[in-house]
């Protein structure tokens, strides 16, 4: 291949400039050599590799090979891209050039399909012998059951066999989401010809209603149709919605024509007409909608596949958010990488059509898994439940209520066990609501409530404030994908011929999130554990205010960042032209990165926060906690970004943010957010402070147990005491 490429094809030479034949000569070399012989070399790895090494030797040279397969496939199609640019040449013009990028778009999927179905079964290996010790447990206690309604035995159904479907299923599915997502204000300025303001605007309102959708799926799956048939009927939604977005970015008649490339947003530049905006945007919410319905309840179905009963699988169910967001990571970095180049360079129709299919995959794995789930009733609206509760007890505010908690309305220990639900005992805390469970002579369940359902409502009301905590870092959040993103549209962004798409830096904060947490778990946690003694080294609020006071140090950055980057546009005179800056657009990458490193610790806890506090019941409602802090946190960013714009221009002024960023003052905004960021942080501080864990359920079980085992021994000696 070399010889013949060098002798009889002139050469090789990715940067020749007169010679373009030997920029296509790079192709064919780095994708033989890459995707067909070192690939092939890879797949051989266990047979090639000496037997006397260690099995995990001959894995990590697998894995290897497989990485550089992966880098030269790159490099390759980068080669074809730049030898088209030159001969002036579409891209994907040929048969040929669609069947290489869906290889090559395939190729590292499969890769990384593989890598986490080896981790998973790798787990599960170890977890076999865990097994084997709890067949003699038999049924699960935590009142899971088949799609048939049967009960299910741990050695058959749920475990790490079942959810490293729901594991592969995120990777796909957070790949079409963030491949849509983090691109998006590109395509509204580029495309729909919208301005800086405008174009922020409608993504944060479109990706606050997609984290506010939850909301509403995580109450179907809980009123009517459980878990799997909610998220199954918003999987075809949601896939409806991004196939109708393909179609609206394919078809030319369904788009505006191209502006002048000298003034992309002038005032000659054709509009989108009402059709065009309202099939496109018709098919974004459509999407919001299905994953309204996706979001809440696929990660709760990965949860319930392990039985907090068992000690064993309580711990698993831990390690088990720590795969849920590596599953995470790894489709949004892919998003991030390389569906944002495909969309910057090669087009929107591929740029699209890529994360629909791996939508459509990602379903079609998850019912694979379908026999191996363990399943929940719906145990009714928690809305209504906790609607019951405040309508009793102001309905009885007058009603004193009694000092013993036992003299309040409960049902027997023998239902809830049964039913496989937990009782929970009466607390002081939010003290009005128990006159809800006095009895006054009416069983109206408007009138009337068990202790449990008090202390479920206080559960989800007690979490509130924190909420409302979480609203202002969730807003920092929404900059990334909107000003960010625009930010680096202004700046330098070649590495030699090879230009970086500026939505690519969102992935920095993906892999700052993926290294932080692994730092967290493998030293923060240890090292802080010895003194604090708790097993997660600090409480799950402690690891979120870390994550507020970053956020107070990313707006500082990023408005010092700012700043230099106005004063080169001034210095070399493009504040009137709006030309790019010669600074090159690594140096917004601190913000990015320390971004991710913020979401490590607040994030993730904020997810494991709400899920943990969350009665037993109400686990969808817990979970659509932490996506609606998202939602509201988009919502708040478009609320600020329109009201400081139109203040600031009053009277004449220039505005804080135009669609000229040369001519703008982003770094002012971001001062401002830094200051809100360190009201909030102080409010953090006192919620965090009075707010009251609830118990283990480990712990509730072990008091019921006991209760349960007294009653009998109460009941057995009373039968003797009357036979005697």
């Amino acid at each position: 291949m070399l010889a013949w490429l060098l002798c009889f094809r002139g050469g090789i030479d990715l940067y020749s400039a007169h010679h373009p034949n030997k920029i296509l000569n790079v192709h064919p070399f780095l994708t033989f050599f890459g995707f067909i012989f070192i690939a092939g070399e890879a797949m051989m790895a266990y047979k090639t590799v000496p037997a006397s090494l260690e099995r995990g030797t001959k894995k990590t040279v697998h894995l290897i090979l497989h990485l550089i397969a992966i880098c030269m496939g790159i490099l390759g199609v980068h080669a074809a891209f730049k030898f088209h640019d030159k001969q002036n040449i579409e891209d994907m013009y040929t048969l040929h050039s669609w069947i290489g990028i869906l290889t090559f778009f395939f190729f590292p999927l499969q890769w990384v399909v593989g890598l986490i179905v080896f981790l998973l079964m790798a787990r599960k290996g170890r977890a076999e012998s865990m097994r084997k010790e709890e067949e003699e447990d038999g049924y699960t206690k935590d009142g899971t059951f088949d799609l048939k309604g049967n009960p299910v035995l741990r050695s058959k159904r749920g475990g790490w066999t079942a959810c490293s479907f729901v594991v592969v299923y995120e990777v796909f599915e957070r790949m079409a989401y963030y491949g849509i997502s983090s691109n998006l204000i590109i395509y509204l300025t580029k495309k729909m010809h919208q301005g800086t303001v405008k174009s922020a605007n409608n993504v944060t309102n479109w990706v606050g209603t997609v984290w506010m959708t939850p909301v509403l799926g995580a109450y179907v799956a809980d009123a009517f149709l459980g878990r799997y048939w909610t998220f199954l009927i918003a999987s075809a939604i949601y896939l409806l919605g991004m196939s109708m977005l393909t179609l609206v970015v394919s078809v030319p008649g369904l788009k505006p024509p191209s502006c002048s490339a000298h003034q992309p947003l002038g005032p000659d530049c054709p509009m989108p007409s009402p059709l065009q905006l309202g099939l496109f945007f018709g098919a974004l919410y459509t999407l919001a909608v299905g994953t309204g319905g996706t979001k809440p309840n696929i990660s709760t179905i990965g949860a319930d596949q392990f039985d907090e009963h068992a000690p064993k699988e309580k711990a698993q169910k831990l390690s088990f958010f720590n795969w849920w967001m590596f599953s995470i990571f790894l489709g949004t970095l892919f998003a991030n990488t390389a569906l944002v180049y495909i969309q910057d360079n090669v087009g929107w129709t591929l740029g699209y059509g890529l994360p629909t299919i791996g939508l459509a995959l990602s379903i079609v794995i998850f019912l694979a898994g379908t026999p191996y789930y363990r399943h929940r009733k719906p145990s009714g609206s928690p809305f209504t439940r906790m609607g019951m509760v405040i309508v009793a007890a102001l309905r009885k505010w007058r009603v004193p209520v009694s000092v013993d908690p036992k003299e309040l309305h409960e049902l027997d220990l023998d239902e809830y066990t049964k039913n496989g639900m937990h009782r929970i005992d009466s607390t002081p805390s939010l003290r009005f609501l128990n006159k809800a469970g006095v009895k006054t002579g009416s069983t109206s369940p408007w009138l009337l409530c068990t202790v449990t359902q008090i202390e479920e409502t206080k559960q989800m009301l007690r979490m509130l404030p924190i909420l409302v905590a979480t609203f202002i870092p969730s807003t920092m959040i929404a900059q990334v994908n909107t000003l960010f993103v625009k930010q680096g549209t202004t700046l330098n962004r070649s590495i030699g011929s090879f230009n970086i798409p500026p939505a690519s830096l969102s992935g920095f904060v993906t892999l700052s999130m993926l290294v932080s947490v692994a730092l967290y778990d493998r030293f923060f946690v240890p090292f802080v554990r010895k003194w604090t003694k708790n097993p997660r080294g600090v409480n799950l609020l402690q690891r979120m205010v870390i994550g507020a006071v970053l956020h107070i140090t990313i707006m500082v950055i990023a408005s010092l960042t700012e700043r230099y980057r106005l004063r080169v546009a001034n210095e070399h005179g493009l504040v009137e032209s709006g030309g790019q800056v010669p600074l090159t657009i690594f140096v917004l990458l601190p913000q990015f990165v320390l971004m991710g490193t913020a979401d490590a610790f607040l994030e993730v806890a904020k997810i494991e926060f709400f899920y943990d506090q969350a009665p037993e019941s109400m686990k969808s409602l817990g979970t659509s906690y932490s996506s609606t802090t998202l939602g509201v946190g988009n919502f708040l960013s478009t609320v600020f970004l329109s009201n400081v714009s139109r203040i600031t221009r009053r009277n004449g002024r220039g505005g804080w943010i135009l669609n000229n960023l040369n001519a703008s003052h982003l770094d002012y905004y971001y001062a401002f957010f830094a200051i809100l960021n360190v009201v909030n942080f102080v409010f953090f501080l006192v919620v965090a402070k009075f707010y009251v864990y609830k118990a283990e359920v480990s712990d509730s079980m072990i008091v019921l147990r006991r209760e349960l085992e007294i009653g009998s021994r109460n009941k057995v000696t009373s039968q003797q005491t009357s036979e005697a």
